[in-house]
């Protein structure tokens, strides 16, 4: 166990760095940035000064896809392979990189500053964003511990909302309807006046989904308030969310193929209530941009399992607070343009369980405190030339107490210090063509849950998680037509895991022995001509052990390739149409640590569809997912069972009014 001691472990990491990038500038940025394009180290940015090697989907590209969910619209657009969800919710399971069962621990994602991802073995609630408000989508894939901290191996997802615009306004009634008693309605508004900008959303849905006993519904409201001018904006914001939702459970091979759509738990059903509020401030002083972001986030999550004993519920409360101060020096040294920033972020976690059947009574804490520092310097502006650097240092306070846990630890406390590093450059040798490079040190740290259920009671705790990230990455083209590809490596030490060979078979979280994932990745875009846009992602991933008893063979639910393209269809006349392919290669089944299943999880390919048609503020759609009703499934937890069906064709038609 490691010393708790955060003052002099934080400034003995960072604070040379900064000093030295805080040199006085030559001469002062005294323009207003441009309007927001991206959102670079933290900050509102100017294409300049994009994140490396980011892929950017804009609130067009949303739109145009007809993706109503931030998920959908990461999954259809950003070409992100997801796993179905559990619960018949719009949340897929995201997995950047090929981290399989726990790709959500090993990927950030944050909206406005506020890391959504959960301290919990549970997907980010990505639902409840209002589409509407999105701006656009950076998806940044690798290494980012140092401005991201925890779990940002695979990579981060950034969701930017809109900024207001003086004297303008917004508003939208959206219905939409559809198989399996699919509904949804939804009206969100925008009023900006001379320095002050409100906005609210409220969505109701509701879906019988694919299979028996698989009831999903929804409402949630987002609502707030800014103030705001050239030199900054502070303002708040509600989110809240209540849900309920039937497990359908899952099902054995013969199953699947016998009924995909039957139900095994036809009692079994959850609820989850989730309200956050944020209070938000952003102010440019000369060369300097002071920002501060403080969230406070409540959950309830439930659920009730019926067995042959009679029902059992169990309920979780959660609460987390976030405070993230930071401050960016834009300007000039010896005539180069250069970003620093420096940052805390702390977080405060607990978590209350209870359970019917008193066989679980946890109570969980987690503070974390950290600092970093990144500084990046442009150099050669004809070629585009940008070096940057940035380290991490965050420490881990956690306590745990589950008099009945008889599976893992049931009472522990520690402190955790880790380290994250980052170099990475990018140049432009000749017009339209960029090279870059990216190296770093990322981590992630055991979750109750994980530290909760290990091998041994009470004397087993995991150990924190790193890796070495490297990527090399070529660009060639413009807006209209571009091509980037990417070779990747990621080599992990103690990767937390479930492992189900573990403990005699029975299974538990474990640190495994060494493991890799590396690989390819190309993202390619055409404008064939003003109406007609082509674009595609292709993933390849070797995720395998390379030290151990399993030396050698691949890791489970990684498909090792995934395709996806889409074509769009956008002429001057009102009318558009969107259509897109996603193939998935066929993937180890979650049990098959020894890789001796004899079967695979099939491959894949589905296809989905929109067309839509603008009169005046009106705008009518049809929309189609899995058209050729495919029978897949992307989620199965053992050899031949374990499996979770996939959703079959649907149809859709909506009406959207915009005033």
């Amino acid at each position: 166990m490691q010393s708790s001691a955060f003052q002099p472990r934080l400034l003995g990491a960072a604070v040379s760095l900064c000093f030295a990038a805080a040199v006085p500038a030559a001469a002062q940025i005294s323009e207003v940035l441009a309007p927001v394009v991206v959102t670079g180290a933290r900050f509102d940015a100017n294409a300049a000064l994009a994140p490396i090697g980011a892929v950017v989907i804009t609130a067009e590209d949303i739109q145009r896809a007809g993706a109503n969910d931030v998920n959908t619209a990461i999954r259809k657009v950003g070409g992100v392979y997801g796993r179905q969800s559990l619960d018949g919710s719009p949340d897929f399971s995201l997995d950047l990189r090929g981290f399989g069962t726990n790709s959500s621990q090993n990927m950030v994602i944050v909206l406005d500053g506020v890391r959504l991802s959960e301290n919990e073995l549970s997907n980010a609630i990505l639902s409840t964003i209002p589409i509407d408000t999105v701006d656009h989508i950076e998806i940044t894939r690798g290494g980012a511990s140092v401005l991201y901290g925890d779990g940002a191996t695979g990579g981060v997802i950034n969701i930017v909302t809109r900024r207001p615009v003086r004297n303008t306004r917004r508003a939208s009634v959206y219905v939409e309807g559809g198989q399996f008693r699919a509904g949804e309605a939804r009206v969100s508004g925008f009023q900006a006046w001379d320095g002050f900008a409100a906005d609210a959303t409220l969505d109701t849905q509701r879906t019988d989904n694919y299979r028996d006993n698989n009831e999903f519904k929804q409402t949630h409201f987002s609502g707030g308030a800014q103030w705001f001018d050239n030199a900054g904006r502070a303002g708040f914001r509600y989110e809240g969310a209540r849900q309920d939702m039937r497990f359908a459970g899952a099902l054995a091979e013969d199953q699947f193929k016998a009924n995909p759509r039957q139900s095994t738990s036809p009692n079994d059903s959850g609820k989850l209530d989730s309200d956050r509020f944020t209070a938000f401030g952003q102010r440019r002083v000369g060369a300097y941009e002071l920002a501060a972001d403080l969230s406070f986030r409540k959950k309830t999550a439930g659920a009730t399992y019926v067995g042959e004993k009679g029902p059992s519920t169990y309920t979780l409360d959660s609460k987390q607070t976030q405070f993230s101060p930071r401050v960016r020096r834009l300007g000039e040294i010896g005539g180069l343009l250069n970003e620093m920033v420096a940052g805390f972020d702390w977080t405060v976690w607990n978590r209350a369980a209870s359970d019917t059947r008193r066989s679980s009574a946890a109570d969980a804490t987690q503070h974390s405190k950290a600092l970093y520092v990144r500084d990046e310097l442009r150099f050669d502006a004809a070629h585009e030339g940008r070096v940057s650097a940035g380290v991490r240092r965050e420490i881990f306070n956690k306590d745990f107490n589950d008099r009945l846990n008889t599976y893992g630890a049931n009472a522990y406390q520690l402190a955790q210090g880790l380290n994250a590093w980052e170099l990475q450059a990018s140049y432009m040798p000749v017009a339209h063509l960029t090279v870059y490079g990216k190296a770093g040190q990322s981590y992630r740290v055991a979750n109750a849950d994980e530290n909760g259920y290990t091998v041994d009671t009470n004397k087993v705790l995991l150990v924190p998680q790193q890796s070495h990230d490297l990527e090399l990455g070529v660009s060639y083209g413009s807006a209209a037509q571009k091509i980037t590809g990417r070779l990747f490596r990621h080599k992990l030490s103690n990767e937390i895991f479930y492992d189900p060979t573990a403990n005699s078979y029975s299974g538990a979280n474990t640190n495994l022995a060494p493991t890799r994932r590396q690989g390819f990745e190309l993202d390619a875009q055409q404008r064939i001509d003003a109406a007609w846009n082509l674009t595609a992602h292709y993933q390849h991933v070797d995720a395998k052990f390379t030290e151990g008893a399993n030396n050698g063979k691949q890791m489970v639910l990684v498909p090792k390739n995934t395709l996806s393209a889409r074509l769009s269809w956008t002429p001057a006349s009102g009318h558009s149409a969107d259509v897109g392919a996603q193939w998935v290669d066929s993937q180890r089944y979650g049990g098959d640590f020894n890789n001796d299943c004899p079967a695979r999880i099939p491959s894949y390919t589905t296809l989905d569809a929109r067309y839509a048609r603008k009169l005046g503020q009106w705008e009518f759609a049809v929309s189609g997912q899995n058209l050729a009703d495919k029978r897949y499934f992307s989620e199965a937890y053992g050899c031949k069972y374990g499996i979770y069906t996939a959703d079959g064709r649907q149809l859709k038609l909506s009406a959207r009014y915009e005033f």
